[in-house]
């Protein structure tokens, strides 16, 4: 059977550790893997006691090796963590890290030069600590062959059952989610759970303009209403536009578009026409450009993911 070994340490999130389990510890995985949970001794994993069965040196002698999410990404992983993982790697295991783990692989250098993602909150972050791994913001997990990376939390679920898919094929992984009630793929990126927010009122130049701004996505702006808004120049106004947010004029005018867009198809029944007049888009074609380029999915399938359900 092939092993797949769990690695275990302080410092561990217990939600992406619980998911790998489910995925691989039970139900028809059952008849396919041999999970192992391997650590140096019982560790504290949020507020639960876990017990390896077998230690770090045994991340060698797996099959596939999975490092659940790293809790405070501002503390080094453990030396013998890392040593070990990258044995792994070194001996022939496929590497998969859930959520923050991508930082143990970095620290491992198994990422350098290849594409990775993480937990959006932190992947500038690991651009910046780790500036030869080529980070991915906006998708569910990256797949390199031997050395996989998933984006936050439940995530680490769509990349485990992406790995008993490549394993056993889509019924295998299909029988996986059924039994954890779940999609067995889901559509798009971690783009669509991220969000976009304003900077706040401050005493930079654009304070004020940003709400005016807000007030008025239904309207056909342009660089220059913006600039004369503020009462600059468009070079002057891009010049603090990426000071202040780190995009352009334009970039981040789409993005607040796409933003409401989004709270539109939650909220609303309104027509993806009605809300490309809404935000400004003009045309339905237009916003399903823009939104699929920016969220990763239609505008109909995002509504359908993240309806709310306030009717009765």
């Amino acid at each position: 059977m092939h092993t797949v070994a769990l690695a275990v340490t302080d410092g561990m999130l217990h939600l992406e550790l619980s998911l790998a389990y489910e995925v691989f510890g039970g139900g028809p995985a059952e008849d396919w893997y041999e999970l192992v949970l391997c650590g140096q001794e019982a560790v504290r994993v949020g507020r639960f006691l876990v017990e390896p069965e077998r230690g770090l040196d045994a991340l060698a002698r797996a099959g596939t090796v999975i490092v659940p999410g790293w809790a405070d990404i501002d503390v080094d992983p453990p030396a013998d963590l890392v040593a070990a993982v990258r044995a792994a790697h070194e001996a022939g295991a496929r590497v998969a890290s859930l959520c923050t783990g991508a930082f143990v692989l970095a620290a491992a250098g198994l990422l350098d030069g290849r594409r990775a993602t993480t937990h959006w909150a932190h992947t500038g972050v690991l651009a910046a600590r780790h500036p030869r791994v080529e980070v991915h913001p906006d998708v569910l997990y990256v797949d390199n062959g031997s050395v996989l990376t998933s984006a936050g939390k439940a995530a680490a679920l769509d990349l485990c059952l992406h790995l008993v898919r490549r394993d056993h094929g889509s019924s295998a992984a299909n029988a996986v989610a059924r039994r954890l009630v779940v999609p067995p793929h889901r559509e798009g990126g971690q783009a669509q759970f991220v969000t976009t927010p304003v900077p706040e009122r401050g005493d930079h130049p654009l304070g004020e303009l940003f709400p005016w701004v807000l007030a008025r996505l239904d309207q056909p702006l342009t660089v220059e209403d913006l600039a004369r808004r503020a009462n600059m120049s468009a070079r002057n106004l891009g010049r603090h536009f990426r000071a202040v947010t780190g995009t352009t004029p334009l970039r981040w005018l789409l993005t607040q578009r796409v933003r409401r867009a989004q709270e539109l198809l939650e909220v609303t029944d309104d027509s993806v026409e009605r809300i490309a007049a809404a935000t400004g888009m003009g045309t339905a074609t237009t916003l399903r450009r823009h939104f699929g380029r920016t969220v990763g999915v239609a505008p109909d399938a995002y509504r359908r993911t993240f309806r709310a359900r306030t009717r009765a």
